[in-house]
């Protein structure tokens, strides 16, 4: 099974997203299952990994809901409030729906750089490995020595690094994000999305070769068995469409890793997430 294990959906309404400033105009419209469809069946794709985009239970059930009318659709990544003394009861609501395979929250959104480090955040944190769900680690670099304390305090709990903790490849900076990766690398319990590159790189002139050093960083840090492909569609639109956000990724794995590429491209987040994958 190929899996995109990272892309969104949403009907567009503004105040439901205000991440989605007036530089990102071009994210201000409706992307759904149909609008996606066409994309991974061009790839071989057999399914993707829909997250959360905003921060409200409408949101999951709101992708819960379309993983019921599309296939195509194979796990969630929703939302819940980790902070919440009711968090029990959220979880004991959606955590029964089959789809739901993980949680996030837009920590690098919060004002706080040690939000996850907050106990009503790390006691939310606590609950989920009961339920058998994952979490998704969506950082900024500033935020890596602070994800190493968090997955150390709970290190039978699955995470994800979403979008490599989106270095400054735009500025070609390297440092200080490629040794704090390296070690949140070292924590076994933690995978990583090849996901979001291209929004970090320069939009309008963006070339493989300035984000392959970024690559083999990560590569070299997590091994091939801990890396999973993802589009970040539709926001990956503003800088390359679908074929060359994925491409990028999957031209890099035939020419240096050939021989992990299924893993990278399905296998490892079927096993991540616990996708059921249909025997040939």
């Amino acid at each position: 099974m190929r899996l995109d294990a990272h892309q969104h959906f949403w009907h567009y309404v503004p105040e439901h997203y205000p991440w989605i400033t007036d530089r990102l105009g071009a994210l201000t419209r409706d992307f759904m299952p149909a609008d996606l469809e066409p994309h991974l069946r061009a790839l071989a794709f057999d399914g993707t990994i829909a997250v959360q985009a905003r921060q409200d239970v409408g949101d999951t059930e709101f992708l819960l809901g379309l993983a019921e009318r599309h296939p195509m659709i194979k796990g969630v990544v929703g939302w819940v409030d980790l902070c919440s003394s009711d968090v029990g009861r959220q979880l004991d609501t959606y955590a029964s729906h089959a789809a739901l395979v993980g949680v996030r929250h837009i920590v690098h959104d919060e004002p706080d750089d040690d939000f996850m480090l907050r106990q009503d955040f790390r006691a939310g944190i606590a609950r989920l490995r009961e339920y058998g769900l994952t979490y998704d680690l969506l950082l900024f670099p500033q935020h890596l020595s602070r994800a190493v304390s968090l997955v150390d305090e709970f290190p039978e709990q699955a995470f994800v690094l979403d979008h490599i903790a989106k270095p400054r490849i735009r500025d070609r900076r390297m440092s200080p994000w490629d040794d704090d990766l390296r070690r949140l690398a070292e924590r076994p319990n933690v995978v990583c999305k090849l996901s979001g590159l291209v929004t970090e790189a320069r939009w309008d002139a963006w070339q493989p070769a300035d984000i392959v050093p970024y690559l083999d960083v990560v590569v070299q840090a997590f091994g091939t068995s801990r890396l999973l492909i993802g589009s970040d569609w539709p926001v990956c639109t503003l800088a390359a469409d679908y074929a060359g956000t994925m491409g990028l990724v999957i031209d890099y794995v035939n020419a240096r890793h050939a021989a992990a590429a299924d893993a990278i491209f399905g296998g490892n987040a079927a096993t991540f997430y616990g996708i059921e994958v249909a025997p040939p």
